[in-house]
């Protein structure tokens, strides 16, 4: 039986956890190409929409926390993206914009970013 310590579990590595973000914003654009393909009032742009916003909402919040360790200012404009991906949803979703195109952009610019 494997054995860890808590601080190991906790530790993550920073690839590992770039993998993860990766692959949310992956699912979250396969979510939203889906949505553009069915239309801004499908059923599919509403879980898109959702997705993203449950994404975008834990993102922010990590990227708010002090003990982040990304530049301040990095940290300040990957947090303007993501309240304006959370703002725009909100007007996809109560049906003042079709901009998913937008949305599916600006995620494909996040993910490629922490490709490199």
């Amino acid at each position: 039986m494997y054995q860890f310590s808590y601080s190991e579990v906790q530790t993550d590595s920073l690839a590992d956890a770039r993998d993860r973000e990766e692959q949310v914003l992956s699912r979250s654009i396969d979510l939203l190409q889906a949505a553009r393909d069915k239309g801004p009032n499908s059923q599919e742009a509403v879980e898109a929409i959702h997705f993203m916003i449950r994404v975008w909402t834990a993102f922010i919040d990590d990227l708010g926390n002090p003990e982040n360790e990304l530049p301040k200012e990095l940290r300040a404009n990957l947090i303007s993206i993501g309240l304006w991906l959370l703002r725009e949803g909100e007007e996809v979703r109560q049906g003042r914009s079709q901009n998913l195109d937008g949305l599916i952009e600006v995620s494909q610019i996040i993910r490629d970013g922490i490709q490199q």
